[in-house]
Order: structure tokens, then C-alpha cells, then sequence
């Protein structure tokens, strides 16, 4: 079974030293909470983490939908335990709401689907931020433009989020008519991993249903008066395709913060950095020196005001965030040693105490 999720001759290398001890190769397919949906060789089973894999998984280390593992079944309980975590051949990431750290959101991902409605909530300023991240994350990136039945002609819009889709491709279709949905044929093949991205009421589990041929995840539809999405899908769950690919949905993300992708800033914004070395100046602020390329660039309309401000406002994100993190950093380090120098000074304390004590029995 584990044959129609992916497993390779690559994997089975990655992972040789656990299967030598005795461990079973296996892919998560869907995470709740502790429990971890797995599928193995002998079907598919629930996982929960071992002891020791709790402890010493760092952030963004824990296992999340696409990732291969080795796992130890249980004599009685039915259950999986995870002790190993594979290598990972691309990982969606993204700043934590809660604490600010990372958070996984899908790995070993080979295309990311950016699925984005043609309505009023079409909104270019978020699609670049997926790509960005796609393209950090090491899987390429697709625009799927969805609900094209809901306009006549949807030209225009295409053109204003090919003029910012970096090279990415683009693709316009309608999961009701069906529309369009066959160009994505090319990036399903047998074997490969998917990953639907992109705001709640984007259609992405609408588009898993059509491509599925079944409705495997509930729909809802958009509200009236923003036309923004509810949320109907509340975990994230890989499914295979009648044609043998595999499709990764996920719940809609309110806020995609970034962490550290200054190349994958730079090759989103291509028609942007490709004029600094244009400049007269070589540290050239782009903002008030002569022979600016950037400032010639908006003055004759090649470069939109709107795409330059988008750019700097990723760049400002990004230096804040790496602000942010080594801040962090030397301030966990700095409890992290705190924490040593009083347990050294515990631990002489009670070496004292223990002396003293001693001597005063041998005197008695």
C-alpha cells in the first residue's frame, strides 16, 4: 500500500538504518492533535510520538501531513510509535501566530497549488506572499485561479496576477463546470505530492472534490457581503487521486507570516531586483540618489508603485523578523546558560551541605 504514497528507492535509502533495527517505513496522511494518520505497508494505522522523539524534536521538528517516518507497531493497542523523522525534500513554512516560531504546514511537497478565487477578494498583494514561501519551501509553485464560471471574461484578471507571478504558471478554471481543470494534469502525475494553498472560500476543497471525482471534504459557500470564505476544512489530510496522484488540503490561512527567504524574495521579485545593478550607485538606497534605475523605472511605468511597495514591505518583514529571531536567540541562550549556573551552584551547595553533615557525625 505504501507504494501509492510516494515510497522510492530514495526513501528507502533515507530511511535503511531504522528499517535495519526492525522499524516500518511510513507517511503521515493526516495529523489531530496527538495522533498522527499513518499509512504502512500493511494499511493504515493511528501513530502517536515515542518518548525520546517528543523530548529532543526541536521546532518544526514534529511530524506534520507528508512526512516520511519510522515507526514500531504495538503488540495490543493497534497503534504506531514514532521514532524517526526522514530527511525532508521540501517543507511549507510559516511564522507561528501564537509564539512566533515555525510552523510546518505541509512536506515533501513537489507542487504547491496557490488557489486563489476571481472575485472581489482576489488579492495579488497575498499571492505574492505564497509565492515567496512556495518557493522557500522548495516545491514549485502553480497559481490556480478559481470560479472562472462567475465571469464572462476573466482576461484581464489573469494578466494581473501573470504581471506578478515571477515565471510561476497560471492557471484559470471552474471546479463547478469543470473548466479548465484538465490543465492541471501536468503537475499530477502518478506519485506525485500536491499541496493546495490559500484563504478560506478560495475553493480549495471544492477543487478536491472535482479532481477526486467524489466529495471527499466538506464545502461552503463564500459570504455575501465581502465574498471572503468560512472555514470548512479544519485539518490538514493527504488523499490519493483516481489517477494516482497525491493531494494535500488544507485549512485556510488568515495570515502567512514569513520567516527567513531573502532568495526567494529576490527570485519572486525578479522585475524588481533586476534593476539595481542598474543604478549609478552600487549602494544605491533606491530612494532619493540620481541614476536610480528603481526611480526611473516608476517614473516611466515599467515598475507599479503598488509592486514596489510590495517589495519593500516583504524586505522590512524580513529585517524585523531576523531582528526578532537572533534576539531570541541570544536570549534563550542566555536562560539556557542561567539555567546551568544554578544548577552548578545547587549542586555545590549540596556537596557542602553533605560535608558538613558528615563531619559533624564523625565527631559524635
Amino acid at each position: 500500500m505504501i507504494e501509492h504514497f510516494g515510497w522510492s528507492d530514495a526513501l528507502r535509502n533515507e530511511l535503511a538504518p531504522f528499517t535495519a533495527q526492525g522499524f516500518l517505513p511510513a507517511r503521515v496522511t493526516a495529523h489531530h492533535r496527538g495522533l498522527w494518520r499513518l499509512v504502512t505497508q500493511d494499511g493504515e494505522l493511528n501513530g502517536r510520538l515515542s518518548g525520546r522523539f517528543a523530548l529532543d524534536a526541536g521546532p518544526g521538528e514534529h511530524p506534520v501531513v507528508g512526512d516520511w517516518l519510522a515507526v514500531s507497531l504495538g503488540d495490543t493497542s493497534g497503534e504506531a510509535t514514532i521514532h524517526a523523522l526522514a530527511p525532508r525534500k521540501s517543507a511549507f513554512t510559516r511564522r507561528a501566530v501564537s509564539d512566533g516560531g515555525v510552523q510546518v504546514v505541509a512536506a515533501n511537497v513537489d507542487v504547491a497549488l496557490l488557489v486563489a478565487a476571481l472575485n472581489s477578494d482576489l488579492n495579488l498583494r497575498r499571492l505574492e506572499r505564497y509565492l515567496v514561501a512556495t518557493r522557500d519551501s522548495g516545491a514549485d509553485p502553480v497559481i490556480v485561479l478559481t470560479k472562472a464560471d462567475l465571469h464572462e471574461d476573466v482576461t484581464d484578471m489573469v494578466r494581473s496576477v501573470e504581471a506578478i507571478a515571477g515565471g510561476a504558471p497560471v492557471v484559470s478554471l471552474s471546479s463547478v463546470t469543470g473548466a479548465g481543470v484538465e490543465a492541471l494534469a501536468r503537475w499530477l502525475t502518478p506519485g506525485a505530492t500536491a499541496v493546495l494553498l490559500g484563504s478560506s472560500g478560495a475553493g480549495k476543497s471544492t477543487l478536491l472534490n472535482r479532481l477526486a471525482g467524489k466529495a471527499l471534504m466538506d464545502t461552503g459557500e463564500i459570504r455575501e457581503g465581502d465574498e471572503r470564505g468560512r472555514h470548512t476544512t479544519t485539518h490538514r489530510e493527504l488523499f490519493r487521486l483516481p489517477g494516482g496522484a497525491l493531494l494535500i488540503d488544507t485549512p485556510g490561512m488568515r495570515e502567512l507570516g514569513l520567516l527567513e527567504v531573502e532568495e526567494a524574495l529576490d527570485a519572486s521579485f525578479e522585475d524588481v531586483t533586476a534593476l539595481f545593478p542598474d543604478c549609478r550607485f552600487r549602494n544605491c538606497s533606491h530612494h532619493v540618489e540620481p541614476g536610480c534605475a528603481v526611480a526611473a523605472a516608476l517614473a516611466d511605468g515599467r515598475l507599479g508603485e503598488d509592486r514596489w511597495g510590495a517589495y519593500l514591505k516583504l524586505e522590512r518583514e524580513l529585517a524585523f523578523a531576523a531582528t526578532r529571531d537572533n534576539s531570541a536567540a541570544a536570549a534563550a541562550k542566555r536562560a539556557k546558560w542561567k539555567q546551568i549556573a544554578k544548577a552548578q551552584r545547587a549542586k555545590y551547595r549540596h556537596r557542602y551541605s553533605a560535608g558538613r553533615g558528615d563531619g559533624d557525625r564523625d565527631d559524635d
